[in-house]
């Protein structure tokens, strides 16, 4: 699973993945694998279960990483639309280390239109894929809704494409 970048710092709960509190990854996580959405959240501390984030990734099979290694945030915000990217992630030698990876999740827009334009693919509809050649390997870049809370539907929504796909791949 690919996402654009982490928001500032200053907007960490977790020193992880999606570690914005307000993003809805873990919450939308735990309801599709655990039928509870508080599951992999800590709402006492308001923070998130990094053990149990980790232990579900490890048992699905999920790795997660950026498509930007470096950016400039033109506003002081999480948004991926005022996310100038200056350096993206080396997506072919990121995938060197995973041989058998065949779908690459993109948890929204900015994410999946960095790697189409780079490997002259179309910009698949949300919930839709297409195909990249990526060195000699062809790979299937799925395009799911952001978790971000400034993307405009209830986490039920969001959560409905993700769970779809996770059944097609078998993980559900």
């Amino acid at each position: 699973m690919l996402g654009s970048f982490p928001p500032p710092k200053k907007r960490w709960a977790m020193e992880f993945f999606y570690p914005n509190r307000t993003n809805m990854m873990w919450e939308m996580m735990g309801l599709i694998f655990h039928g509870d959405s508080r599951a992999l959240t800590d709402e006492k501390n308001k923070t998130f279960r990094l053990d149990a984030i980790k232990q579900l990734l490890e048992e699905k099979g999920i790795a997660l990483y950026d498509t930007a290694s470096a950016v400039r945030r033109l506003q002081n915000n999480a948004s991926d639309k005022f996310l100038d990217v200056v350096e993206q992630t080396d997506i072919a030698t990121l995938l060197q280390r995973i041989p058998l990876c065949c779908d690459i999740i993109c948890t929204g827009e900015k994410s999946a239109g960095l790697l189409c334009e780079d490997y002259h693919a179309p910009l698949p509809a949300i919930g839709s894929f297409s195909t990249l050649q990526i060195g000699d390997r062809a790979v299937r870049l799925h395009r799911m809704p952001s978790t971000s809370r400034a993307y405009p539907l209830p986490l039920a929504k969001k959560a409905e494409p993700y769970a779809k796909l996770f059944r097609s791949l078998q993980m559900l």
